[in-house]
């Protein structure tokens, strides 16, 4: 898949580092080599991020109030549990 095709890549890209430690690069690679080996395409590590920001974004989640990168966590997975649980398992 060409970077202009995929879905993940809005009209203009920027470009974002991040420090990740070795268990979170370490599962990003295994989400990747996944999708690689049940579908015959490996998502990037950018793809992957870029489909986590987008999930995120579609919760509606914000920062407001947030003074701690785990106290946003603990709101992602909250978000998470209520999409799930508001919707049936769906």
């Amino acid at each position: 898949m060409r970077y202009e095709d995929d879905p993940t890549n809005h009209q203009y890209a920027h470009r974002v580092i991040a420090s990740l430690n070795r268990e979170q690069v370490d599962y990003l690679d295994k989400i990747g080599k996944d999708a690689q080996f049940s579908s015959g395409i490996k998502l990037s590590r950018n793809q992957i991020l870029a489909a986590m920001v987008n999930a995120m974004k579609r919760l509606n989640l914000t920062g407001d109030g947030i003074t701690k990168a785990e106290q946003f966590e603990q709101r992602i997975v909250d978000a998470m549990m209520n999409r799930y649980h508001n919707t049936g398992g769906r």
